[in-house]
């Protein structure tokens, strides 16, 4: 099996598409890399744009749809997506795209909630190996764990988990819809998966106790306070917005905290000339066309997993079919439920 990103298959891809710069390529994706070009300079964008070509023609010839996180990188997110947005958006549009197909610009746990909840659609994911330090965390026999410890108390799990965690839990939430989702939840005591941060920052915001699982996003757990205070010092206008991922005195220090959408929806309504955005590095990016008069400063942190989808790569599997992801029915009722649960609650 040919390796995705591997030498074996730009050289297939070469094959069969017309993958040379140049500059009608250029001018047939003049549309896209308008709401790019501030991030990525011309010489780049003509080494991308046949594959924004070619992907945009067999997408259709495919019947497929490509749904894409805020973390992907700007080519990708303005070049090739048909629909972008955080966790809870992505998920939800999984249930209403009419292709049958779904390539999932994101990591693994999005690809197999979008097969959870649209099990009749083929699903593929261009790299399988784009996972995710959370869904990774836990497992649904610590689930079982935490449930013995804390009888009757009710789980929810963040959308970052397996298919197998979701099926173990009462109900999902996202960043987005955490506070609410604890909120709706009966008794004074609620569990909490697998994000300990979000569940710390969430904790602030409601009269719930919640308990919680001690997992972390590889990213956001990088982000320090007193860098922040720093920041601060030399750039005292600068608008300061975390997710609330990061630890909970990262968030503190923060002038707004949300998830993707909500961060991305403050600088669009506020405009505020400085900006910090305590999160994945392509944030900034995919929006800084956008909104001109906004000037992004570090720090910022990528996220490995989500590297890991190219436009190489959506092109390979648009063209193969490969990675699809299958998750058993069985398991995909049982997790479908805790999703749905959420996504009623909005």
């Amino acid at each position: 099996m040919i390796v995705p990103g591997s030498p074996e298959m730009i050289s297939q891809l070469e094959a069969v598409f017309d993958l040379e710069p140049s500059a009608a390529m250029f001018k047939a994706t003049a549309k896209q890399y308008a709401r790019t070009d501030r991030v990525i300079p011309e010489s780049e964008w003509m080494k991308r744009a046949p594959y924004v070509r070619a992907i945009n023609m067999l997408k259709k010839e495919k019947d497929a749809v490509i749904l894409a996180h805020n973390y992907m990188t700007p080519d990708i997110f303005h070049g090739v997506a048909d629909i972008v947005g955080d966790s809870l958006q992505l998920a939800i549009e999984a249930t209403r795209v009419k292709q049958s197909t779904i390539i999932q610009g994101g990591v693994h746990f999005m690809a197999e909630t979008s097969k959870i909840l649209s099990p009749e659609k083929t699903v593929i994911i261009p790299d399988s190996r784009a996972g995710c330090s959370l869904a990774e965390s836990i497992t649904a026999a610590d689930i079982a764990k935490m449930r013995a410890k804390y009888p009757g108390a009710a789980v929810v799990s963040y959308v970052n988990t397996t298919a197998e965690v979701k099926a173990a839990s009462d109900i999902c939430c996202t960043s987005s819809n955490a506070v609410d989702i604890i909120n709706a939840q009966e008794g004074d005591l609620v569990i909490m998966t697998p994000d300990g941060h979000l569940a710390q920052n969430v904790a602030k915001q409601t009269d719930k106790k919640i308990v919680y699982w001690e997992g972390a996003c590889e990213v956001h757990i990088e982000f320090k306070a007193d860098e922040l205070r720093e920041y601060r010092k030399y750039e005292p206008d600068a608008v300061i917005i975390a997710h609330p991922e990061c630890p909970t005195d990262v968030v503190d220090e923060a002038d707004f905290s949300g998830s993707t959408a909500g961060m991305i929806n403050y600088v669009r309504e506020n405009k505020p000339e400085k900006v910090l955005l305590i999160t994945e590095c392509s944030m900034g990016s995919n929006i800084a066309d956008e909104v001109p008069e906004v000037n992004f400063l570090g720090p910022c942190n990528l996220c490995p997993h989500m590297q890991r989808i190219t436009l190489e790569k959506i092109l390979w599997s648009l063209h193969t079919g490969n990675e699809e992801v299958i998750v058993e029915e069985a398991l995909a009722a049982k997790a479908r439920l805790a999703v749905q649960r959420m996504i009623d609650l909005k």
